[in-house]
């Protein structure tokens, strides 16, 4: 910024600060001019009055530009080349940025214009009507394809005559009128205000306030007049030819005397050029692909011109061509550019780079449709450009600085799909891409867009996905579904889709030519399809329905409250009805006479008998009850109803079975007369040989549907979305076991809600920041930062029960409602005075003793835990900690008063085995919640049960987290993986040698086995049924997540997702438990459709099942990962619970209740965001990690340091590895590793605290400063008067593509988009060594949906090696391929800390199960029985 102005020099001083201010950017004619002003006020000859009013007249005409008329730029540099001077006329502007969208006068020819030949000026601008101009647009094809073939056509220019004499000179009088109008106005505006144009100041009163704006801009070129790297035209050669000479020039040799040539579009000449160069009329070089010519703004280029047949290196030089008309179309001939000049080369290359960039983007989509913003950097920076470009790689930078143009070839290529094909434009990565860079969608007219056609054709994939594998019950079900969906959807008519309204899609005319216009009324159609035109299908549209589709809103963290049952009874409705009894009283009880039989309209109806009930609104279907006893008292003739809910009642909604019911812990008492009559209620056991029936049932329908008949299969946990086996009951008169099991469950259940702690208000704002050298800083205005724990709970408060007891009412009886515990406090290490350091080193289940006490109430008791002292162990501390959760242990005692350790006490030692206590305690004066501990078994009392591992199938494996988990828990030995990645497979067999990995398509394989086979085309053994014991999978489900509701074409493609292939392989091997794991939005796709059809096939089959959210960072790593569970049972095997958590976790990463169908369910866990350990954090995760630089790539390092904290033991393993492995980090581009430099240490970091400067780069280049150009309606100004908008749009208005700016260390297009972005928060951002990673990602890239990937002091971006601690994968973890390969696998993984949580569940159950099962004596007392 040049210096600031003083409001108090006189006018003279004044005038010549100005002059100083914008000397250099004045044309050579007026520096001369003022030149000789000088000299005449020194000689005298003019008075110092006179002098200052001249030079305020010419500063105004040359600043504001308003009389157009100068000496081009060529002219200045002195070589003259034949460039006309122009006389442009411009509206006035106080604004130098000189917004695109002001209205431009059509430009009008300089009488000194040059001449060529007469009979050939004199014929083009005799034939006003058809000038080549307006003409050349309507070509189609040509006979030579050009460069121009690969872009748009561009719009009409203005035809313009070439010399036309009398329009010249009445212009010219015009012009001077308005000249001098335009002085005097000038003047007049000059004593009023100083010049804006770079800095001025406004007066108020004493008050002085600074605005900056920005230095000049070229009207035409839009380029800044103080860029260093502004280039000028060089000149041409001595004999360089204008075009019409040079076109008729015989070493080209192409036209005749014939003057008809110029007439048609057709017939103009094609030639090569070469050594060109591309300028504005002022000798800028300038790119011609911005948009320029679309604005009408004149551009010339010279260039050495050959013939089009000819390879001869020598041609024809040229001077001045043009104007462009479009693109490198002249008035007089097309040109087919070849190599550029020196000079002019590295602009050139931005448009080769951009050309090329387009074709990778294009043809990587098209066959990577689930690719991520991540994956799309991955297959640019890997890609190597082709030989003889002037540029030898890609990067980040130039996909978002030419990402406008490569979204306009994405939606052009959109246009010419296939109907049932979905549109690249909707895309993850394309809609991250969108986002980021800020591009304008529909920009281009649908009328002028056509596929670019690249000097290496756009290949189309025409292998689409392998159609999927079912059997024939998951097929049934869902082609039943959805027929009926399809037929409904049709007869309602589809939903009518809103356009934006904005873009120039929806703004252009119906094209009358497609199928959709074609059946238009108005188009002679029958108007039945009611499809809009094909050339109209809104891009922003279709991008909104797929962000809406998946970026749901997460619900606000309510505490679960228990849920109060709707009785039915409220909305029944009584009917006059016969009733008698049948028979005698069977028994009485008080006033009440019970019966066995009873006659209702002539029907008997006997205990045990199932009922419908009338309703009173007709629209609700017949409510069902069983009867389990009648009885008559002073109410009259009343029965106990014990209802069915219906499948549609369900999470399964209209999925479910119209016939299947379902049993609920739901009943009461009620009159006869609302019964309306008997109905049969069938109970659907599993055969005998269930497990071996998978693949052969297809028969959807059970019961044949009467009206009268219906069955069941399961009971239902309302608030859980809990299917399983019905309980067992033995059936007895006047006997309702659901009424005893739920007096039951409300006496043991006390209801409590676990409050999160409230978040802590942790200020990390500086206010004494330099605005000018941090421009972005005043957008960090929340004091929230991502990835922090400073509102994560305490864990539980652990206490030993000394005594319990309750106080005496006044009448001496006691009162039991408030039963108290007295208890002895335990210490965790950071609640001593050594603080958290204390509990960074020490193990997460290791307290202290002390011998305070402390009374709580028994409501806030959470449950039991076991608390050992080490020395009185039979096993290693390790090995009883790994014994199972809630247990703890303790070695020394803890004196707070003295703030010192000292051994246990002797009641302490010797009461080991007596009595524990677990709780929490401290919060901010809210509920404590304690938990108490009843005598234990002693550990040489009775062991659990043997049970064998399951023989595991896991499909989708990838490198095997959810195998690993499974492991740990010593649950499942994974015997067969499938992965068709073979990195990943690869990475499978490295740590799980003895598995078969199948690197085949799943959907082969499954018709291999389903067709008898018994070995694939490797020789590898195909599990057989009967073989899987265990189903595990995630399967990718991108390929219906963009779509937002299902109709005839979607549904195809959801029948043929992964999903469906891997249901089918449940039905068909029937394992005892399944596992799909998934993004937790698999819940919510479509509405919950997904979610809904995948329990409605399990049901079907047989599962128990039930779904729910978990949070991985509950579970033991410091890492935000929120995943879908979906669990499954077979018939006589326990449906296993969601796990409780483990660790407390930051309340703002636990929303993890699923809204279907506006029923709000939650996860069986009771203990909310509770935990009974501390958070794991990233110093826990990685402090021990050696030192490494940005691009490391040495494989294996030392550790060079023993582990500090306890979860760093756990990853190192209780064997000695001298070798760390992975410990490598992408090496990242010099301008991204300068902005990752530049990011302070500081928590909460991010690109918004990047200074604005230039640096040198490591490759020995400069950056730029980031130019601020534009005022900004949300955000105003700088607290210095700066502006903060860097484009157009931020002061409402469209963007403007010249005002783009690249290597920058602020990256431009963060402040451009971040208003509407949250401020693009993260973004470069450090993860906090106290906090947590985000979602780890398949790529850390700092400009990636999860930006925060810098290390917490290190200039690098995470290693692969601290992403897979992040996941908690062992240290002794390999993985397999390149560096990219490794992240991949590691991001793509499920957490082995939460698959081993659900192991111990689901093993939890098995044991559970074997508990219970009978004696071989009393099984074959069963078996006689049933002979």
């Amino acid at each position: 910024m040049p210096a600031r102005t003083s409001v108090c020099l006189p006018e003279d001083d004044q005038v010549k600060q100005k002059l100083r201010l914008v000397q250099d950017f004045l044309h050579d004619d007026a520096q001369d001019q003022l030149t000789s002003l000088e000299e005449k006020m020194k000689s005298s000859e003019i008075s110092m009055d006179v002098y200052i009013s001249k030079v305020k007249g010419l500063l105004g005409k040359e600043l504001n530009l308003e009389n157009g008329s100068h000496l081009d730029a060529v002219e200045q540099n002195g070589k003259a080349n034949g460039v006309k001077n122009g006389s442009v006329k411009e509206e006035k502007s106080e604004d130098v940025s000189m917004d695109s969208q002001e209205d431009e006068e059509e430009a009008v020819k300089s009488p000194t214009a040059p001449k060529g030949k007469s009979g050939r000026r004199s014929k083009a601008n005799s034939d006003t009507k058809k000038s080549p101009a307006s003409s050349r647009v309507t070509r189609n094809g040509g006979k030579q394809p050009t460069i121009m073939s690969m872009f748009s056509k561009v719009q009409k220019r203005k035809s313009e005559d070439l010399n036309g004499e009398s329009t010249n000179g009445q212009n010219e009088q015009e012009s001077e009128k308005e000249k001098e109008e335009d002085v005097e106005e000038e003047e007049k505006r000059l004593k009023v205000d100083l010049d804006e144009k770079y800095v001025f100041l406004v007066l108020f009163k004493r008050t002085t306030i600074l605005f900056f704006t920005p230095p000049p801009k070229c009207l035409d070129c839009k380029q800044y007049l103080d860029d260093i790297d502004l280039k000028f035209f060089q000149g041409d050669p001595d004999n360089a030819l204008d075009e019409p000479e040079m076109l008729t020039d015989e070493r080209l040799s192409l036209f005749d005397s014939n003057e008809d040539g110029f007439e048609s579009y057709e017939d103009l000449p094609q030639h090569k050029i070469t050594n060109f160069s591309v300028y504005d009329k002022r000798g800028h070089l300038c790119p011609f692909d911005s948009g320029l010519i679309e604005k009408n703004v004149e551009l010339y280029f010279s260039a050495v011109v050959k013939p089009i047949y000819d390879d001869n290196p020598c041609g024809v030089p040229a001077k001045k061509l043009g104007p462009i008309n479009a693109w490198w179309i002249t008035a007089f001939a097309d040109y087919i550019l070849m190599e550029p000049s020196e000079e002019y080369a590295p602009i050139f290359a931005l448009m080769q780079e951009k050309i090329y960039m387009s074709k990778i983007v294009v043809e990587f989509l098209q066959k990577n449709r689930d690719a991520t913003y991540e994956d799309l950097l991955n297959k640019i920076e890997t890609t190597v450009p082709p030989s003889g470009l002037n540029f030898n790689c890609f990067t980040e930078d130039t996909l978002l600085r030419h990402a406008q143009f490569v979204v306009e070839q994405v939606e052009s290529y959109d246009e010419v799909r296939d109907s049932d094909e979905q549109p690249i434009i909707v895309t993850p990565c394309m809609r991250d891409l969108i986002k980021l860079a800020g591009v304008t969608l529909g920009k281009r007219r649908a009328a002028r867009r056509q596929a670019i056609r690249h000097p290496t054709k756009i290949e189309k994939d025409s292998k689409g996905p392998t159609k999927a594998t079912t059997t024939k019950l998951v097929c049934q079900i869902f082609d039943a579904f959805f027929s009926d969906q399809i037929e409904q959807n049709d007869k309602e008519g589809t939903v009518k889709r809103h356009r934006c309204g904005v873009c120039e899609v929806c703004q252009s005319p119906d094209c009358g030519k497609c199928t959709a216009c074609k059946d238009m009324i108005k188009f002679g159609g029958s108007g039945k399809s009611k499809q809009a035109c094909k050339q109209r299908r809104c891009p922003n549209l279709a991008v909104k329905e797929a962000e809406d589709d998946e970026n749901l809103e997460e619900e606000e963290d309510i505490p679960v409250q228990k849920s109060k049952k709707v009785s039915p009874a409220k909305r029944k409705k009584q009917s006059q009805i016969k009733l008698a009894w049948i028979g005698e009283p069977v028994k009485t009880e008080g006033k009440r006479q019970y019966y066995s039989k009873v006659c209702v309209n002539d029907e008997e109806l006997e205990v045990g008998d199932c009922v419908s009930i009338s309703t009173d609104d007709p629209s609700i279907p017949l409510y069902l009850a069983r009867i389990p006893s009648l009885w008559e008292d002073n109410n009259g003739k009343m029965f106990h109803a014990h209802w069915f809910l219906r499948g549609i009642n369900t999470v399964l909604g209209k999925s479910a079975d119209p016939l299947e019911l379902v049993i609920v812990d739901d009943c009461e008492d009620m009159q006869l007369n609302y019964v309306q009559g008997k109905v049969d209620v069938m109970y659907k056991s599993p055969s005998n040989n269930w497990s071996m029936e998978g693949g052969t049932d297809s028969d959807v329908n059970i019961i044949e549907d009467d009206g009268k008949s219906f069955f069941y299969q399961f009971w239902y946990d309302t608030d859980f979305a809990r299917f399983e086996m019905p309980p067992k009951t033995t059936p007895s008169d006047n006997y309702c076991s659901y009424c005893v099991r739920n007096k039951d469950k409300e006496e043991q259940e006390t209801p409590r809600v676990v409050k999160p702690a409230s978040p802590v208000k942790r200020s990390h704002r500086k206010d004494d920041v330099d605005e000018d050298l941090y421009p972005e800083y005043y957008r960090k205005s929340s004091d929230y930062i991502k990835g922090s724990n400073l509102d994560a709970p305490e864990p539980f408060r652990v206490g030993r029960i000394k005594e319990i007891f309750c106080h005496r009412r006044s009448n001496g009886k006691s009162e039991l409602s408030e039963v108290k515990l007295r208890l002895y406090k335990f210490y965790r290490p950071e609640n001593t005075h050594k603080g958290v350091k204390a509990s960074y080193h020490a193990d997460v289940n290791q307290l202290y003793w002390s011998d305070e006490e402390v009374n709580v109430s028994m409501s806030e008791v959470l449950g039991r835990c076991q608390v050992e002292y080490g020395e009185d162990l039979n096993e290693t501390i390790q090995e009883y900690s790994s014994g199972g959760p809630d247990r703890f242990y303790f070695l020394e005692a803890y004196n707070a008063k003295a703030k010192s350790f000292e051994d246990p006490p002797n009641h302490a030692r010797s009461a080991v085995h007596k009595g524990k206590g677990k709780g929490k305690g401290k919060g901010k004066g809210t509920n404590k919640a304690m938990s108490a501990q009843e005598p234990q078994e002693s550990q040489t009392g009775p062991q659990p049960p043997k049970m064998s591992k399951y023989r595991t199938l896991d499909v989708f494996s990838g490198c095997g987290g959810l195998s690993e988990g499974f492991h740990q828990a010593g649950i499942s030995e994974t015997h067969w993986a499938i992965e068709m990645w073979e990195p990943a497979a690869q990475a499978f067999r490295l740590n799980n040698p003895g598995t078969t990995v199948f690197t085949e398509d799943c959907n082969v394989l499954l018709k291999l086995v389903m067709s008898g086979e018994k070995t694939n085309s490797l020789g590898q053994k195909l599990p057989q049924k009967g073989d899987v014991e265990m189903l595990c999978g995630g399967p990718p489900c991108q390929g219906f997540s963009g779509m937002n509701r299902f109709n005839s074409r979607t549904y195809s493609k959801f029948k043929n997702s992964l999903v469906v292939s891997y249901l089918s392989y449940c039905d068909y091997y029937r394992p005892k438990f399944f596992l799909l794991e998934n993004v937790r939005n698999f819940v919510s796709f479509k509405r919950s459709m997904v979610l809904k059809l995948t329990l409605r096939c399990l049901v079907r089959m047989g599962y128990q099942c039930t779904f729910g959210v978990l949070q991985a960072g509950q579970y033991g790593v410091a890492q935000t990962r929120r995943r879908a569970i979906i669990l499954a049972a077979a018939p006589g095997e326990k449906l296993p619970r969601f796990p409780e958590p483990l660790h407390v976790f930051a309340p703002r990463a636990c929303s993890l209740s699923v809204v279907v169908d506006e029923k709000k369910y939650v996860s069986n866990a009771t203990r909310g965001n509770g935990g009974i350990y501390r958070t794991i954090t990233v110093r826990d995760t990685m402090s021990d990690l050696p030192e490494i630089r940005n691009g490391a790539s040495s494989l294996e390092i030392s550790y060079n340091g023993e582990p500090q904290s306890w979860f760093q033991r756990q990853m190192r393993g209780t064997q000695y590895q001298p070798i760390l492995r992975d410990h490598i980090c992408k090496d990242m581009s010099a301008l991204v590793e300068a902005r990752m430099r530049h990011i302070p240490l500081a928590p909460g970091s991010d690109w918004r605290d990047l200074p604005n400067m230039e640096v040198r780069l490591k490759d020995g280049t400069m950056t730029r400063k980031l130019r601020y150009t534009h005022p900004d309606k949300k955000n105003g100004r700088s607290s210095t008067g700066a502006l903060r908008g860097v484009c157009t749009c931020a002061d409402g208005k469209p963007c403007d593509p010249a005002d783009r700016q690249f290597n920058t260390l602020i990256p431009w297009c963060l402040p451009h988009t971040g208003n509407r972005h949250n401020h693009w928060a993260g973004l470069y951002g450090r993860l906090e060594w106290d906090g947590f990673f985000s979602t780890t990602v398949t790529n850390p890239e700092p400009m990636g949906k999860q930006g925060r990937v810098l290390h917490a002091e290190q200039h690098r971006v995470v290693s692969v090696r601290e992403c897979a601690r992040s996941q908690g994968f062992p240290d002794t973890y390999r993985f397999f391929g390149n560096i990219l390969d490794k992240h991949r696998q590691v991001g793509n993984a499920v957490p082995p800390p939460l698959s081993r949580a659900i192991g111990l569940e689901i093993k939890k159950c098995v044991l559970e199960r074997i508990k219970e099962e009978p004696t071989d004596e009393i099984k074959q007392e069963k078996m006689e029985v049933s002979d």
